[in-house]
């Protein structure tokens, strides 16, 4: 018994094409970009989100969990965890903040600015060689240009 061809449902008139679908275009370059991102987060022991964490510390410095998450694009349960498991690691401490004890400060370790150390090499090896073949003039532009995108509200 053979099966039937199936034909493809015609798209419909207020739906871009998928090859024209922003949050589609946005995933699968993000994909392309973390591929060998991720094989040297593996290297060095970390997962995407713990290394968000430790950049924007190393970046910031001594932070409140809640500017962390937002700064770190994680909700604040994942950034619970995920503090938990660099603390442990000894990548980063939580210590009560002075003046109101409700609150937390969060502060990369020196182990953790090593961790980061130790993969800029590699880091700045992925990065030449998507500048040699996209450009650092369209690197710049995509930048200025997801960041402007990044600060519409459109809820």
């Amino acid at each position: 018994m053979s099966e039937k061809p199936v034909t493809p449902t015609p798209a419909r008139a207020d739906l871009p094409q998928t090859e024209r679908s922003l949050p589609i275009a946005m995933l699968r370059a993000r994909e392309t970009m973390m591929a060998p991102i991720r094989r040297m987060l593996n290297d060095v022991g970390v997962t995407e989100q713990q290394w968000r964490v430790l950049r924007v510390l190393n970046e910031r410095g001594v932070m409140d969990p809640k500017d962390l998450a937002q700064a770190a694009c994680l909700l604040n349960p994942s950034l619970t965890r995920i503090m938990q498991l660099l603390e442990k690691k000894g990548l980063l401490t939580r210590d009560d903040h002075p003046s109101d004890r409700r609150k937390l400060k969060v502060e990369i370790t020196a182990e953790g600015r090593a961790l980061l150390a130790a993969a800029a090499p590699q880091s700045a090896e992925i990065f030449a060689r998507l500048e040699a073949q996209y450009g650092r003039e369209n690197m710049d532009r995509l930048l200025d240009l997801l960041n402007a995108l990044s600060a519409v509200e459109i809820e």
